[in-house]
């Protein structure tokens, strides 16, 4: 006859786990003896060691039970049944494992290997990390909602980045965007680029986004927001493309001419 601390010693697990066994009704506790000890015999050694056993191969403990009084054939069909779920979760637990992984891959883990290099490219231009980042994370809300056509951008965008006015550009709001001045005075440069690259674009019908994706106004919109909400100076400097006769931020749009006097 042995004690608890015996029993669960010669089975290999925890007293504390031997207890946690009465209480959940998996194994039947003795009662004491006269001199006020439980004592456990052979079988409760044995039915503690199946019980180990299930438990080590990832048996749920609500299915022990049932699976300690099964046939032959019963408990067969049990762990098969139980080794079919453990396939889906080492399924599952792969998927987590490569999504995990990409989290060590920065750009890469929300968008193509493509826009990821037009990111780089950004960076090699001299762009700061922040300006990267919001660039990053606009790309982010068009590849959710063209994810088919983000990939055929790519080649036009990179191109863009030849053009030493786009090279100013981003060398210009990386400096405002890095400091903390209110209404940098280099807001006013910005919008001369930006309302001379969009008049450039214009008259090329040069657009990023062509076709039906262009009436998508929820992308734009987003993404015009995404601006405001990173930096409220986008709001000044909306307006000062405003002033230069543009309206928008990712889309721009020539705005009609006011009247003559």
């Amino acid at each position: 006859m042995l004690t608890i601390g015996q029993l669960a010693a010669y089975a290999g697990v925890t007293v504390r786990a031997v207890r946690h066994y009465h209480q959940i009704g998996l194994l039947p506790e003795p009662e004491r003896d006269a001199s006020g000890y439980r004592r456990y015999g052979a079988t409760a050694v044995v039915s503690l060691i199946k019980i180990r056993t299930l438990a080590d191969a990832s048996v749920p403990l609500s299915q022990i039970s049932r699976m300690l009084e099964a046939d032959a054939s019963a408990f067969a069909e049990a762990i098969r049944t139980i080794d079919r779920h453990l396939r889906d979760e080492i399924q599952r637990l792969e998927t987590s494992r490569r999504h995990i992984a990409q989290l060590t891959a920065g750009d890469s883990l929300t968008l193509p290997p493509e826009v990821a290099a037009y990111l780089d490219r950004l960076r090699g231009i001299g762009a700061s990390q922040r300006m990267v980042e919001a660039e990053r994370d606009g790309w982010i809300l068009v590849a959710a909602r063209w994810p088919d056509r983000v990939v055929e951008w790519m080649p036009g965008k990179i191109a863009h980045l030849d053009d030493p006015q786009v090279v100013r550009l981003y060398r210009v709001l990386s400096e405002i965007f890095d400091g903390d001045e209110e209404d940098d005075p280099r807001l006013a440069e910005a919008a001369d680029i930006m309302a001379c690259l969009a008049e450039q674009a214009y008259a090329a019908g040069d657009e990023v986004l062509r076709g039906e994706e262009v009436d998508d106004d929820l992308p734009h919109d987003l993404i015009d927001a995404l601006a405001v909400e990173s930096d409220p100076r986008v709001r000044r400097l909306r307006e000062l493309m405003r002033e230069r006769g543009w309206s928008g931020w990712n889309r721009m749009e020539r705005l009609p001419k006011p009247p003559p006097d």
